[in-house]
């Protein structure tokens, strides 16, 4: 699954790219993965013109002029692969992103006025495309359960500590990973906060001190900065919006580094399960809080 870093950069990359240009055809071949009647589709899609893209959490969001927009979920494997007078791929890493289009993996064609065309690829049919108005979007389920944006600037300290603390029996790995506290930290960027805040990923949320949450709610920050301006990870299935990998795991401090040495203090990196995740912590810097 796609974590913050890794949607804004496609977010980034399509916003440079489909500003302005209108939908003049769409096919697709998986109703699951386009679950959008016909009638919605020729009214609010196809003639619309593409105003902007959004993120919020880990989807996508592209505003029309008919004022409805398209929601994206990339799941697994999805690809967005724009083809015109630039290309760019962004999304799991196989040939889809450089080879000929479409390909067995093609689920969803945007065909625009200017005979460039994007394409929605999905090996494993999880991701989906949803068409409707802008004004329901914030009520959506899974969008109601999402909790602020880490980078917003209006999401403050003493928010992110009273979030927290509601799950106080819980390990701080555990409520930071959970969508409702924080929109988009996932696996990768949790264990790469803890080791920045010296925080053990199994301490409960309850134990730490303001002091300690202060420094993590900073550290969530930039360590979400940082990747973005490094194009995201490259955790295996995510290229940049040029189709290049991201940079991020170059210069990661405990992220899959168990056996190598700490960049602080040099003790050894050891690797966990906490909260059914594989979990990467320092036992000296990240000393767990009773």
């Amino acid at each position: 699954m796609p974590e913050l870093p890794e949607v804004e950069t496609v977010k980034n990359g399509l916003n440079r790219l489909l500003i302005n240009k209108k939908i003049v055809s769409v096919k697709f071949d998986w109703p699951k993965g386009f679950p959008n009647s016909d009638a919605d589709v020729n009214k609010f899609l196809v003639g619309s013109r593409i105003i902007k893209t959004r993120r919020r959490g880990k989807s996508l969001i592209i505003n029309l002029s008919s004022m409805y927009c398209l929601v994206i979920h990339l799941k697994m494997t999805g690809q967005l692969v724009f083809r015109g007078d630039e290309q760019f791929g962004a999304g799991h890493p196989n040939d889809s992103l450089i080879g000929p289009l479409p390909d067995k993996s093609t689920r969803v064609i945007f065909e625009f006025d200017d005979n460039s065309r994007l394409f929605f690829n999905d090996q494993r049919k999880f991701g989906w495309i949803r068409l409707m108005p802008e004004v329901e979007v914030d009520n959506l389920d899974f969008m109601k359960r999402l909790g602020p944006e880490p980078l917003n600037p209006d999401f403050k300290a003493n928010e992110f500590r009273g979030r927290v603390r509601r799950r106080k029996n819980s390990s701080i790995k555990a409520t930071i990973l959970d969508q409702s506290v924080l929109a988009g930290v996932g696996n990768i960027y949790a264990d790469e906060s803890l080791w920045m805040a010296k925080i053990h990923p199994s301490s409960l949320s309850g134990t730490l001190s303001d002091a300690k949450l202060n420094l993590l709610f900073s550290s969530i920050k930039d360590v979400l900065k940082k990747s973005i301006e490094l194009g995201g990870s490259t955790d295996r299935n995510y290229v940049d919006a040029e189709g290049k990998k991201g940079s991020y795991l170059e210069f990661a401090n405990v992220f899959r580094r168990e056996g190598k040495m700490c960049s602080r203090c040099g003790s050894e990196i050891l690797k966990i399960r906490v909260a059914t995740r594989g979990t990467h912590y320092c036992p000296k810097c990240q000393r767990k809080t009773k």
